[in-house]
């Protein structure tokens, strides 16, 4: 036997006996069950109320998608110039808007009085009364609004912002007022403000993936060492696709439900997308158009 072959054969030995080791000692434990996931498959979120069936998180997007039946809203949060949080995705005004300006350098009086319905296609459709109602909500006001809606929150501001500062004692504040603990999801692609919202919740509150949650996750999936992924998360909240990476493999799926992790993809809008998703495993899908996918899931999922 060559030297080479000989150290290959060691360092292969030694690489199982540092599995094994692991193995024994990394037992991951799957999430304690949480009461907004205890739901039966797949649910429907309205991406920020359903951007297609309205100007997107107003009122008037958000009454739409109740009415059409479904489980509940995917949203984002901002912090205005007045620390009041409001339901809102960008961090100016100017993209859903005839006007222009920066979130956090505008008070929530001055955002509630834009016409948010300017720049949505489809204005036409609407009735004067309708279009009253494409204004922003504060996330105290659509709890209390859909007082049985399932809320997926996510924090948009980063946290080396004043606003991100915040954020997520603030928030956590207006969960736990509203009585709203067991029927919300509060995440960001911003691991660190997951980490401190959950200094306040303390896992009494359902929480959503970060980015390098995700890359763990995935990464974990894609070695020897799965049993070393020790979940932070109770829903994953996922693209189909980022950057070259799937993820929306049927086994990366089945690896997170082992660990009674929910999986959910965004933002699907076509049909056989749904299903396909809905096929390999998936427990939710985030779409703009939610009316499309009340009917499509309904008709085929039975």
């Amino acid at each position: 036997m060559t030297r080479k072959r000989k150290i290959a054969l060691l360092l292969a030995a030694a690489a199982g006996t540092a599995w094994a080791g692991t193995k024994a000692l990394s037992k991951p434990q799957p999430r304690p069950q949480k009461q907004v996931l205890d739901t039966a498959s797949p649910i429907i979120l309205a991406h920020r109320g359903g951007s297609l069936i309205g100007p997107e998180s107003t009122l008037l997007a958000f009454e739409k998608a109740a009415e059409l039946g479904v489980h509940g809203f995917e949203i984002d949060l901002r912090m205005t110039k007045d620390e009041q949080i409001i339901v809102f995705h960008d961090d100016t005004v100017d993209r859903t808007s005839a006007t222009s300006g920066r979130v956090s350098d505008m008070t929530l009086e001055a955002i509630q009085a834009i016409d948010f319905s300017a720049n949505f296609e489809g204005r036409e459709q609407f009735t004067e009364q309708e279009l009253e109602k494409a204004r922003i909500l504060t996330l105290d006001e659509l709890l209390e609004r859909f007082p049985f809606m399932y809320i997926n929150m996510d924090m948009k501001d980063a946290p080396s912002s004043y606003e991100g500062s915040l954020m997520p004692s603030k928030l956590w504040r207006i969960i736990e007022e509203a009585g709203a603990l067991d029927r919300v999801v509060v995440t960001s692609f911003y691991d660190e403000q997951i980490d401190r919202f959950n200094l306040y919740a303390q896992n009494r509150v359902a929480l959503g993936a970060g980015e390098k949650e995700v890359r763990k996750a995935y990464t974990a999936y894609t070695s020897q060492f799965k049993h070393l992924y020790h979940p932070k998360a109770d829903v994953f909240q996922l693209p189909v696709k980022h950057k070259s990476i799937r993820l929306d493999l049927k086994g990366f799926i089945e690896f997170l439900h082992s660990l009674n992790i929910k999986v959910h993809y965004w933002t699907i809008d076509e049909e056989e997308e749904m299903l396909r998703l809905v096929k390999q495993g998936a427990d939710g899908i985030v779409t703009d158009r939610p009316d499309l996918a009340i009917e499509t899931l309904e008709n085929n999922t039975k």
